[in-house]
């Protein structure tokens, strides 16, 4: 089955496609793309969160997450405060 693995910097972003086997998991997925030590701060599948034990399906897309800089509520008042 093809599934693709995408890291985004602010700027850039990086593609892996992989050729795994039915059955393959996110902890497979990111061996193969040696992205198993990763910096994200979490894992998702299409927007989903997932663990690394989550079971993939052909065509899915596993995004790397970056952890958050700022907390999304503080800079939301910040902005408004303006």
């Amino acid at each position: 089955m093809r599934v693709e693995v995408i890291r985004a910097w602010p700027r850039r972003f990086e593609s892996t496609v992989l050729n795994l086997p039915r059955g393959a998991t996110v902890r497979d997925a990111l061996a193969l793309a040696d992205a198993l030590n990763h910096d994200a701060g979490s894992l998702a599948v299409y927007g989903e969160r997932v663990g690394l034990g989550h079971a993939l399906a052909d065509g899915d897309r596993i995004e790397l997450l970056r952890p958050l800089l700022a907390d999304p509520k503080d800079a939301r008042r910040r902005r408004a405060k303006g």
